[in-house]
Parts: C-alpha cells; structure tokens; sequence
C-alpha cells in the first residue's frame, strides 16, 4: 500500500491550483478535500455551526478514510485537505499513513478572500491554529520539517518551488505540469457548484493573480481572527522551501 502524498492547506491559500497542478502530472490519483464532506456534511459532522441538511447515507469519517485507503493500494495518491477536518482523527497510526507536507499563507490575504464569499466564517473554520498544531506535533514526530510550501513562493517562482516540492517529498518534478488548459472548476468542490474556484477555470498555470478584497481592517472581527491567525501563520513561514534550498532534513528549532 502506498503511503498518500497529502498536502495540509488551509482556506484560500491557492490550494486547489496546487492540487490542479498535481493532476496534471498524471501520475497520481487526487482527491479534493476528501474529510471536508464529512466534516461539513457527514453523519458524525463536527462543523461547528447550524446545518440540519440531511446527510448522504454512508458518508463520515470512517467511510472516507477507507476509500482513501483503498485507493492507496491501487498506487499513488494525492489527497489536498485541511488539518481541522481530521484533529480528531490524527493519531500516530493514522499519522503514518501520510507522506505530510504544507502549504500555508499570510492571513491577511486568506482570509479578506474568505470574507468574499463567506463573510461570516468562523475562526474554526480557517484552520491556522490547526495546522500549526499538525505541523508542530509531525516536526516533533519525524525529527524535522516536513516540507512547506508559501503560496506567495508558489505564484512568484512556480517552477522553482514546485522543483524543491518534488525533491522534498521524493517524487519527480514534472514541468509541464505547471501549465494547462482552461477548464471546468465543478470537479474542484462538492458544495457549490465550483464557485469558490472561479479563477481556477480561467487559469493557465500557477502564476499571481489580480485580487480585489477588503482590507484585513475592514471589519472588526476579520481583523480580530487575523490576529490570532497571524503567529500560527509567521511560525510555519521560517520552515517554507525556496527554490534552491529544500527544508526536508531541517531540524526543528522548539523554540520557534
């Protein structure tokens, strides 16, 4: 069985361009927030807001974790999701079926992109202190970094940082796969139809885009969940890949 390459995001930090690009190499299965359905929808759902919607038969956690599984004794598996869907689910035996790697992103780009669409999201649901808890307790875990990827990084040099990626994670850097045809963003989400992902289907590559939001001082509770953001996003930003310098045998400094 092979152990599932898995990329630990959190909302809005290019995410999904990155799973788009791991596609596109065509030599792994992807799977697009496999937990989130679960976490959002499942049976045993643990959002942690109002949502009396009917759940599919059979889907939780269990379910989920078993298809991926499944598909990892099929061959390669790449899976992009984020770590506050699966706290509950992280221990050491589940922990070690993952090849563990990040992608993070300065909040006060993040999070104005989540306050587009969902102007009431919840700190639960942005996942930064989540994921700094996964990456704090994997460096402790594993003796060093896992590879982190800053989606900045990313957009400004894709090439560069996807190489190091590779090397990080042990797989082959395939350069074509940083570009590809404009397309149908619906199979990137199972809530809403894609529409979170309305610059994915006009893109190319990855590459800076245009943004237009709001200010993180906009509004009093998006600069408050900022703030308690920022230091989980800052801690996990001194490990990031560059492009000539790769962080998977770094070791992790506590005191970060």
């Amino acid at each position: 069985m092979h152990k599932i390459l898995t990329l630990w995001a959190v909302p809005r930090s290019t995410s999904t361009a990155f799973e788009k690009m791991m596609s596109e190499r065509g030599d792994h299965h992807c799977l697009h927030e496999p937990f989130g359905e679960a976490w959002y929808l499942g049976e045993d759902r643990l959002v942690p807001r109002p949502n009396d919607t009917p759940p599919p038969p059979g889907l939780n956690f269990g379910s989920v974790w078993r298809g991926m599984q499944d598909a990892a004794k099929n061959g390669p598996v790449f899976s992009k999701d984020f770590p506050h869907y699966i706290m509950h689910m992280c221990d050491d035996a589940f922990l070690d079926r993952f090849n563990h790697s990040f992608l993070i992103r300065d909040p006060e780009k993040a999070l104005p992109s989540m306050y587009k669409h969902w102007p009431d999201f919840m700190i639960e649901e942005t996942g930064f202190a989540e994921q700094r808890a996964l990456f704090d307790r994997l460096c402790d875990k594993l003796g060093h970094a896992p590879p982190v990827v800053d989606s900045d990084d990313l957009l400004n040099d894709p090439h560069g940082i996807t190489e190091a990626y590779c090397h990080a994670c042990n797989i082959p850097f395939i350069a074509k796969a940083l570009e590809w045809r404009q397309g149908d963003r619906k199979s990137y989400s199972w809530y809403d139809g894609g529409s979170w992902h309305a610059n994915l289907e006009q893109s190319t590559g990855l590459a800076p885009q245009k943004r237009d939001y709001v200010a993180i001082d906009h509004d009093q509770r998006l600069y408050d969940i900022y703030q308690k953001c920022l230091p989980h996003y800052e801690a996990m930003k001194t490990h990031r890949l560059t492009s000539t310098v790769t962080i998977a045998s770094s070791k992790y400094d506590k005191e970060v």
